[in-house]
């Protein structure tokens, strides 16, 4: 794994809707410690969904990377994160990156490496652990599909993110 100066944690909320600690959460936070550890990444742009009261990926993931030994001083947060392609240019045209690596699953890095490659990040990809639970993967081949299909249309006609803002230096 080459060194990247900052990574690129995607965004998923801490639990489930039963309720119950999510497992891809917790999974892309020990990838990214054991990134951060292995000192292959220096700072980690949190990017994730914080469109609603009470709902807060990037601080529910600041709070589990603090307690998984990451100084608080190395994270920065993205609350307009809402979608990949959002994270992706954001990482680009907010926070400035032109090289970076992205952490969460096999599956959502395929796509946000292809993201990357069309808006011009040179980004690698750091695969978290995945659940192999059958009821979840069907679930997921669905929400990827339509997921694929919206991102091609949002590289096809290159859409604005929800929110761009003022760059912030990393």
């Amino acid at each position: 794994m080459p060194y990247r100066r900052v990574a690129l944690l995607l965004g998923t909320t801490r639990f489930g809707r039963t309720g119950n600690p999510n497992p891809y959460f917790n999974n892309r936070i020990t990838a990214c410690a054991e990134l951060y550890r292995a000192r292959k990444v220096g700072k980690v742009l949190v990017s994730g969904d914080n469109s609603r009261k009470g709902y807060n990926e990037p601080e529910d993931m600041r709070q589990a990377l603090v307690e998984a030994g990451i100084p608080d001083s190395c994270i920065v947060l993205d609350f307009a994160g809402f979608r990949t392609y959002d994270s992706m240019v954001r990482a680009k045209r907010v926070f400035g990156q032109d090289s970076l690596t992205v952490i969460s699953q096999q599956w959502h890095n395929k796509r946000a490496l292809y993201i990357a490659n069309r808006v011009g990040v040179d980004a690698v990809a750091y695969n978290a652990a995945d659940i192999d639970i059958r009821a979840t993967k069907l679930r997921l081949a669905v929400r990827e599909w339509l997921a694929r299909t919206k991102m091609v249309f949002d590289l096809l006609f290159m859409h604005d993110p929800h929110f761009l803002g003022e760059q912030i230096t990393i």
